[in-house]
């Protein structure tokens, strides 16, 4: 056990979080999303998990240490709703809220259609599959930098 360290973050999510650089994306994904076969083609090569954890607290843990990226407009996608784009499920809207308290801002999600968001995942860092149950939590986040010490 570490002090002050989420007790969600295990030794390997805390290592590949250290890991990445800016720049670098991590998907935090659903119980339905296909993380082992997307997994195989990120850097980790198989993804890592957080069973039986809501995609609202696994959020919540990463955010605790990982800096989102504020050189781009929307540093968190989103998978889009099939036939409803516009969409906001309140799953999205969770996350959207721990985003927000996590960043001390209001820092907007982008979307993505689902077979682009799966295609964009295969490329990430890594990919966390989640015990989440409801459909589309299923989320991309980018890695920006610490602030210079002061």
């Amino acid at each position: 056990m570490l002090k002050g360290i989420d007790r969600l973050l295990h030794a390997e999510l805390l290592s590949v979080l250290c890991a990445m650089g800016h720049g670098d994306e991590i998907v935090i994904a659903d119980s339905n999303f296909p993380a082992d076969s997307v997994a195989s083609s990120t850097r980790i090569g198989k993804p890592l998990r957080l069973e039986g954890v809501g995609i609202g607290q696994a959020m919540q843990s990463v955010l605790s240490v990982f800096p989102l990226d504020t050189f781009v407009a929307t540093p968190v996608l989103r998978m889009e709703v099939v036939g409803d784009p516009a969409k906001i499920p309140v799953i999205h809207q969770e996350v959207q809220a721990v985003i927000n308290a996590s960043e001390g801002r209001d820092a907007p999600m982008g979307a993505l259609e689902r077979m682009a968001f799966y295609e964009r995942a295969k490329t990430a860092y890594c990919i966390v599959a989640t015990g989440e149950q409801r459909f589309y939590g299923c989320f991309i986040l980018k890695k920006g930098v610490l602030p210079e010490p002061a």
